[in-house]
């Protein structure tokens, strides 16, 4: 399983979705490949009002991973940046790559069903 599967997975995202319908604009071309519609924003703004510590996964990608207890180490982050196709410029530098990997994870999620508002991509 890839990692960012793992992350579909913790928001009850179907995988799934991505195998049937690459976006939700080529719904319409494909009859009958629905795409259920995840509230994101909702259930992370919950876990994060339960959560200990002050996490602002609308800017952070540590933060959004440590929302879903999933590892947030760089050697991971690197792993899914990798997985996602982050241009090697911005794995060269960590701030970078993060701050396109946490863009990227909230498009990917978008494209799979969840419900992500335009501000935050």
């Amino acid at each position: 399983m890839s990692f960012f599967s793992s992350i579909l997975e913790k928001l009850g995202i179907s995988s799934a979705n991505a195998a049937e319908v690459p976006d939700p604009a080529a719904a319409a071309a494909v009859p009958n490949a629905a795409i259920t519609v995840v509230d994101v924003v909702a259930q992370l703004d919950t876990l994060a009002s339960s959560h200990p510590e002050k996490l602002n996964w609308k800017v952070s990608i540590v933060d959004l991973l440590k929302l879903l207890g999933l590892e947030s180490s760089l050697a991971v982050r690197k792993e899914l940046a990798t997985e996602l196709g982050c241009p090697a410029d911005a794995m060269a530098d960590s701030a970078h790559m993060n701050m396109w990997l946490h863009k990227t994870v909230l498009q990917k999620l978008a494209q799979n069903g969840g419900n992500i508002p335009p501000e935050l991509l």
